[in-house]
């Protein structure tokens, strides 16, 4: 793996854990907001999916597990977003998780959402070089070299 890629695996792995630790970090204040599902529950489980995104970059970087990262930083960005700007009301099980304020927690995990988003999407379109492999048969390198 080049050292572009190698630096976008671990940007994008930095972002997703910040991501991580500010969800579970406000967890804990959250108890208890909403019926059937809490936002703390709600914020557990994007801090799991992060880290579950950033673990399987780092362990087999390739396409797939980039969009995957992609998916999980996106989905979350847009949730701030939509959830900052608009008052969506609750949605079935999901609360009401309007919240029109900006503080340093949101902010910071904005921009890592926003930065890992943008990076596991360069991963996407780059791709990893094809080598052969004893075989002859052309496998996607990316699981040979990790960071």
């Amino acid at each position: 793996m080049d050292l572009l890629r190698k630096t976008l695996v671990g940007v994008t792995v930095v972002g997703l854990a910040i991501d991580a630790y500010v969800h579970v970090k406000l967890a804990g204040d959250l108890e208890g907001v909403g019926a059937t599902l809490s936002e703390a529950d709600l914020f557990r489980v994007e801090s799991g999916m992060a880290i579950v995104a950033a673990v399987l970059l780092l362990v087999r970087p390739n396409r797939l597990t980039a969009g995957l990262a992609a998916l999980v930083a996106g989905g979350g960005t847009f949730a701030l977003l939509l959830y900052y700007f608009v008052d969506v009301g609750a949605i079935g099980p999901i609360p009401n998780m309007h919240e029109p304020v900006m503080y340093s927690d949101k902010l910071l995990t904005l921009i890592a959402q926003g930065v890992a988003t943008v990076t596991a999407l360069a991963l996407v379109v780059l791709g990893w070089p094809q080598e052969a492999n004893t075989d002859g048969q052309v496998n996607e390198s990316s699981s040979v070299n990790v960071l």
